[in-house]
């Protein structure tokens, strides 16, 4: 052969002596590094030579070269793993990589489980594990592999979830050694004072979750849960309620929202439901004007104020409470752990730990709130109040926009409001319609004869807050907005929320979006707009099918678990962890969708161990045989 791109010859011959023949098109790179005598496994096509129809030749065979030493073959008579590329590194050659690893495996390799408990739910040891994950046993099930329920792969995931599992559950037995002041909740004043701010007759969900909070309460440790809650189900007056047991008990109350608007929304909410039974509520964001805030710290340092209501503005070094005792932390993922904790130590410079209720309206599945906030007890409102109208959701195309705005004119006409909802505030390189050209267009345009207003998250506090005003009072009848008012904007009377770019949002987005509306008695439409060709046809683009989905759900259910199942789905675990603000998880095996039932059985295994007194011998060797990148990753170090 001569040149890089000639055809390459080689004739191989068997134990038998039977001769094979192969062509290499472009094979100049064997040159030189095949030689006489050399053992090769070939895997390929056998084909009929079309010169010698008698004779057997392969074209362009996989090759693997075996020395003396080594007879073993990672390509053939075994089950092949099959790896991702990794850069210009293909599954062959990470897989040659792997399976020399795993060979320096020892069996004896120390055991991050304990003995007795990988004895009992009778799991490989660690190494065995690592091994037979990689490179299987020949009668190993190909289902079970390619679904990771082989005993390996699931004494590994089972690893990866005992001991984030473990993390969570001395998390929890350290909080519930803090001293935090135990609330009075059977005097009378306090019964009374929770009847008298009551603004309706409470839902059968929501006497429920109280009387799981205030058994709290009650107890000399912290309080920490997650109060989960459909929008609209009523997770503020349960706040409101938590932080009149705290106020009665001589201590004060705070409340942080992500947002201004929401901030201001709850502070208005809570003023109008505490004021008539004499409780004084004060405003904390950084909008404020200079003296305005200065008095608020003022009354916030002396006790004056009981419950405060603020946004990022309450964790400032200059903020200081008479004595914290309750803290309620809403939209909770919008939060990072450090910022939690800042408020927290509000109350620990008084010698004690607050009470801490976090809320969120966006519903976890069960699966992922035992991962994401195992550490917490959970409260669910799963009943919304009654009177609610169901929201009818439809998809329509920008062609029926003009449609669209002849039924927002009947809305109007008839005393009603509007949202119309745009994905980003000016125009960009992404062709998406933005909310400030289109309020423009919209006005002059559209509805000349209307008084539209503009809202998003460029306009300064004190503007934000001026057209929410107007819109309250109906002096805007059709609101224009970007995903601003996707939380705590609180209208009755608004009875449709126009999305435009829908496809572009995601599923919890919409829910949060669709739950603006639907606040009062009468009949409300939410209305999702979308490209045309995602409403024809089924597209081949695999994101486009996604937001389809998304989009179907929308108009096939209102409810947040189910929206919330889907969403999952549709996203993964791996998206759904990355909104955490504390990080990714990071698991490299277990998937806490598929693995539910590991899940389960990690976390029963993990608390187990860790409240078993006789066992803390064990846990602390468990945790010494973990590198020190483990103790970091899984928060242990603490307790080494």
């Amino acid at each position: 052969m001569r040149g890089r791109d000639a055809i390459y010859h080689l004739l191989v011959q068997d134990e038998a002596g039977g001769l094979l023949p192969c062509k290499f098109f472009h094979g100049g790179y064997l040159e030189g590094r095949l030689k006489p005598g050399q053992l090769l496994i070939l895997h390929g096509k056998a084909e009929i030579d079309k010169l010698r129809p008698a004779r057997l030749e392969m074209i362009n065979p996989q090759i693997e070269v075996l020395s003396s030493e080594e007879l073993d073959s990672t390509e053939v008579g075994r089950i092949v793993p099959i790896y991702e590329a990794i850069g210009t590194f293909g599954s062959r050659q990470i897989r040659r990589a792997m399976y020399a690893a795993v060979r320096l495996v020892d069996h004896r390799m120390p055991d991050v489980l304990p003995e007795a408990l990988r004895a009992r739910l009778g799991y490989p040891s660690r190494g065995e594990a690592l091994i037979h994950t990689h490179f299987p046993e020949p009668g190993e099930s190909l289902d079970a592999l390619n679904t990771f329920r082989s005993p390996a792969q699931q004494r590994l995931i089972f690893e990866e979830f005992f001991l984030y599992q473990l993390s969570l559950a001395l998390d929890r037995k350290a909080t519930r050694k803090e001293n935090a002041i135990p609330f009075r909740l059977r005097e009378d004043a306090v019964r009374e004072a929770l009847k008298r701010i009551l603004p309706f007759k409470p839902t059968t969900a929501q006497k429920r979750v109280l009387a799981e909070i205030a058994a709290d309460l009650e107890k000399p440790f912290p309080m920490n849960r997650l109060l989960q809650g459909d929008v609209g189900s009523g997770k503020t007056i349960i706040a409101l309620q938590a932080a009149v047991i705290a106020i009665e008990n001589g201590t004060q109350a705070a409340l942080m929202a992500p947002t201004e608007i929401l901030a201001v929304q709850h502070f208005l909410s809570a003023r109008r439901i505490l004021a008539k039974a004499g409780y004084r509520v004060e405003l904390l964001v950084s909008g404020l004007k200079a003296a305005e805030k200065s008095a608020a710290l003022e009354r916030i340092r002396t006790g004056e104020a009981q419950l405060v209501i603020g946004t990022h503005a309450l964790i400032e070094d200059n903020v200081a409470f008479a004595r914290l005792g309750f803290v309620a932390i809403d939209e909770q993922h919008r939060f990072g752990v450090l910022q939690r904790k800042r408020l927290m130590d509000k109350a620990a410079a008084h010698g004690h730990a607050p009470h801490v209720l976090v809320l969120t309206a966006t519903p976890i599945p069960r699966t992922l709130s035992l991962t994401l906030y195992g550490d917490l007890d959970v409260s669910v409102l799963d009943e919304l109040p009654p009177g609610r109208t169901p929201i009818v959701t439809r998809m329509t195309t920008q062609q029926h926009l003009p449609g669209v705005w002849e039924f927002l004119r009947r809305e109007v006409a008839a005393g009603h409001q509007a949202y119309i909802v745009y994905p980003v505030i000016e125009e960009s390189k992404l062709e998406l319609k933005a909310a400030m050209e289109e309020y423009e267009r919209l006005s002059r345009e559209v509805f000349p004869k209307l008084k539209l207003g503009l809202l998003h998250g460029r306009l300064s506090s004190d503007e934000k807050e001026e057209v929410m005003q107007r819109f309250r009072k109906n002096e805007v009848q059709i609101l224009v907005a970007t995903t601003v008012v996707e939380v705590g904007v609180d209208v009755p009377n608004a009875t449709v929320m126009v999305i435009e770019h829908a496809e572009r949002f995601g599923l919890s987005q919409l829910h949060q979006l669709r739950g603006r509306i639907g606040r009062g008695a009468q009949k409300s439409h939410c209305i999702l707009v979308a490209p045309f060709r995602m409403t024809v046809g089924r597209s081949a683009a695999a994101k486009e099918d996604v937001a389809r989905a998304r989009l179907e759900t929308m108009v096939r259910t209102s409810n947040g678990f189910e929206i919330a199942e889907t969403d999952l789905l549709l996203r993964g675990p791996g998206e759904f962890f990355g909104t955490r603000q504390a990080g990714n998880l990071g698991f490299h095996i277990a998937n806490p969708l598929r693995d539910k039932e590991l899940l389960e059985l990690a976390r029963r295994e993990a608390f187990a161990l860790a409240a078993d007194s006789a066992q803390q011998d064990a846990m602390q060797r468990l945790l010494r045989q973990l590198p020190s990148e483990w103790q970091r990753r899984y928060h242990l170090a603490r307790i080494g």
